[in-house]
């Protein structure tokens, strides 16, 4: 049975980062993006204010979308920590759990990180402050009108990190991987290596060539680095 992933966005992005994937007959898994509300099709509602509710919307499209077969959480960044209190949410409701947890580019949940504190900073200096701590420019951050509707969704997703407290729970029956590029100078290595500390079945931490967004430059290897990861769950 083919197995399926689950993959869930990085701060500001929608399914949409996904989906020109997603029917891709290369990739050794089933794709299926999770949407956040405020973006792509979504854009029209209102985008999550706080981790727990992000973590309901993720919740029930993974418990739709997962079926009877075996499946795994992928998430970049704000999307690492969405998806372990996915998967937590998941393991308090009684729901069938993946086979993996896979998080990439984030120190593990309650190490302190560098906070955006968007509130204060206008547009200018909030997408300045962005590229300085994250190491990365995109296009539309240049463009008034392409900012104007992206920059919300992504200022609620910084806001619910910068309050992020990790539910109480001891760690997930989930085995966890950890991918992290190697030039990431927001998420040092021995941060991320501390979710270990995040479950009880074993972790493995997995370097990569590249920045904090080490996959925007290669998405084959990123998809050929899941695909191995997952190899063994199949």
């Amino acid at each position: 049975m083919t197995l399926t992933l689950m993959c869930l966005p990085y701060a500001g992005a929608g399914a949409g980062l996904f989906r020109p994937w997603q029917n891709d007959p290369g990739l050794p898994f089933r794709l299926v993006p999770v949407q956040l509300p405020g973006r792509d099709e979504w854009f029209v509602r209102e985008p999550c204010t706080t981790m727990a509710e992000a973590a309901r919307e993720c919740a029930e499209q993974i418990r739709e979308a997962a079926g009877s077969g075996p499946y795994a959480v992928f998430g970049h960044s704000f999307g690492a920590l969405l998806a372990h209190e996915t998967v937590r949410l998941l393991a308090a409701g009684g729901d069938r759990l993946p086979v993996r947890l896979i998080v990439s580019g984030a120190a593990a949940p309650g190490l302190p990180r560098p906070r955006m504190d968007g509130d204060a900073l206008d547009d200018e200096a909030f997408v300045a402050r962005l590229r300085s701590l994250v190491g990365y420019d995109h296009e539309a951050w240049h463009e008034p009108e392409l900012r104007e509707l992206l920059l919300p969704a992504l200022r609620a997703d910084l806001g619910i990190q910068d309050r992020y407290v990790p539910a109480p729970g001891g760690p997930l029956p989930v085995p966890v991987s950890v991918l992290r590029g190697m030039d990431d100078d927001l998420v040092g290595r021995a941060d991320a290596a501390r979710w270990d500390e995040c479950t009880t079945e074993g972790s493995e931490l997995v370097d990569l060539p590249g920045g904090h967004m080490y996959f925007s430059e290669d998405w084959p290897l990123l998809w050929k680095t899941l695909g191995s990861v997952l190899h063994r769950e199949a």
